[in-house]
């Protein structure tokens, strides 16, 4: 593999006009724009396979998946000819009173694909409602779940449980179920109520349920299998005492299954997503499974879902739907829940909800090269095993004072920093200790980015495992001296 080409920190002049355009115009998200302004943008004008090239012809490893969509690498040639063959035909169309081949197509592949309650048999996800993005998918959810209980005569049934910690969009509806006091402050008189039942976290456990100070234990927090347990019930228990208060004002609970993502890769102990889908089907609410995030492969199976045999009512799908080219999200409902909606023109019972851009075909024609791709290339096989090399490479990292946590799914790897492992004490906000750490991985060839003190790692799932190596050697390796460098201050 060759080196990266890491040029001066000085730009080149096309680089430098690039910047003061950026810096003139680009409102960047999540990006706190006066620091912004005072820095060097990184911009990238090319990419091939898990490679980024920047303006001045630094390679980096797309350590990030381009913000968890991409799937098969950036500059796949069956993709590419997908979006070009369907170019030759027609790049948009409306679904409003109309079809297209590749929706229709893409509809009947997700429905096959969806989790079943039995491996041979047809998943009672039947339904597709295109949107654009995840927040519009689960916006869609919302509305279908709401509306379908007024169609079915419990017009009382509009309230929704979300998660503590939970990331489910920025729209106003998906604020609402996921709530973030450090995103969402100025918006709070926008959103909805919302119910919230505790989610489990093994470094954040309620007083009583506490890990024990580890300084020398060789574990993490989320592999402590009894306190795990116990997190797992607590939890569970205290959802079930919210069921038995407000099941009949309820539409549906809404949940990242196996792994909250932005809430900094907190995952859930095994049992947690089947008890909640156990509990929604007990006190009859409608199951809501967020896998914009966890769905392609990232966890380990082609949804989180299938890890606990749930099947939900309602299924949000979008990031990796496209192999990460183009805008698409999805909607999966059971017939169930579509049936609600059929009536005569008079009873209104359409579905008034859409978009300009719902079931693009071009996006469509991506979406079916990549299932196409993970297929043909055996990717879970692939996924998996990238998996074990994470598992097998950070353990290197067990003896270091610096970290708290470790958390895996599949590919989706969360490193939380701390103060101090031995009382979990966190560093101060205001150092952007992760950030600073992950800045200095950029020289060396490798793009990935924090959540809070939470180092992420989110590689491409077909990266090849030489390259994933070497995006491990950079991070363990930069781990470790800084780590170093601390205990010398």
């Amino acid at each position: 593999m060759n080196r990266p080409k890491h040029t001066t920190p000085a730009q080149t002049a096309a680089t430098s006009d690039l910047a003061a355009l950026d810096h003139a115009h680009i409102w960047h998200p999540f990006t706190p724009m006066r620091q912004w302004r005072e820095t060097s943008p990184l911009i990238i004008e090319r990419a091939q396979g898990e490679f980024l090239f920047d303006t001045d012809g630094n390679r980096y490893i797309d350590g990030v998946s381009s913000l968890w969509c991409n799937v098969h690498g950036h500059r796949v040639p069956q993709i590419d000819q997908a979006v070009r063959d369907q170019l030759d035909r027609v790049a948009h169309t409306t679904l409003l009173g109309m079809a297209s081949p590749p929706s229709i197509e893409l509809a009947a592949r997700l429905a096959a694909l969806a989790p079943k309650h039995q491996p041979d048999a047809p998943s009672p996800l039947t339904k597709v409602f295109y949107s654009d993005a995840g927040s519009t998918a689960v916006e869609a959810a919302f509305k279908m779940a709401v509306a379908y209980w007024h169609h079915s005569g419990t017009p009382t049934k509009t309230g929704f449980i979300g998660f503590s910690g939970a990331y489910h969009g920025d729209t106003t509806g998906s604020m609402s179920v996921g709530y973030s006091e450090w995103f969402h402050r100025p918006f709070a008189s926008m959103v909805f109520p919302t119910t919230f039942a505790p989610a489990p976290d093994s470094c954040r456990a309620p007083a009583p349920l506490e890990a024990p100070a580890r300084s020398d234990a060789p574990d993490w927090p989320s592999q402590d299998i009894a306190l795990n347990n116990a997190l797992r019930n607590h939890c569970l228990a205290e959802l079930s005492g919210i069921l038995e208060r407000h099941a009949d004002k309820t539409a549906a609970i809404v949940i990242e299954p196996l792994m909250q993502g932005a809430a900094g890769m907190i995952c859930q102990p095994p049992g947690f997503l089947r008890g909640v889908a156990d509990l929604a089907k007990q006190h009859d609410v409608l199951l809501i499974a967020d896998e914009v995030a966890t769905g392609f492969g990232r966890t380990g199976t082609l949804f989180a879902c299938e890890q606990e045999h749930v099947v939900p009512d309602l299924m949000c799908l979008a990031k990796g739907l496209t192999g990460g080219y183009l805008p698409l999200a999805a909607t999966l409902a059971t017939d169930r829940i579509e049936q609600a909606f059929h009536g005569e023109y008079a009873d209104a019972r359409t579905f008034f909800h859409g978009h300009t851009y719902t079931g693009n075909p071009l996006a469509c024609a991506a979406a079916l090269a990549s299932l196409d791709l993970i297929e043909s290339t055996n990717l879970l096989a692939h996924i998996n095993a990238s998996a074990a090399i994470i598992t097998e490479r950070l353990g290197d990292l067990a003896d270091c004072p610096h970290l708290r946590d470790i958390r895996q799914r599949g590919i989706m790897v969360g490193i939380e920093l701390c103060e101090d492992r031995r009382t979990g004490r966190a560093f101060d906000p205001a150092t952007r200790t992760a950030a600073h750490l992950c800045e200095t991985m950029r020289p060396k060839g490798l793009i990935i980015r924090p959540l809070g003190d939470v180092i992420v790692l989110m590689p491409i799932p077909a990266m090849p495992h030489g390259t994933l190596h070497r995006m491990l050697d950079i991070v363990i390796e930069s781990i470790r001296v800084w780590s170093a460098t601390l205990r010398n201050i």
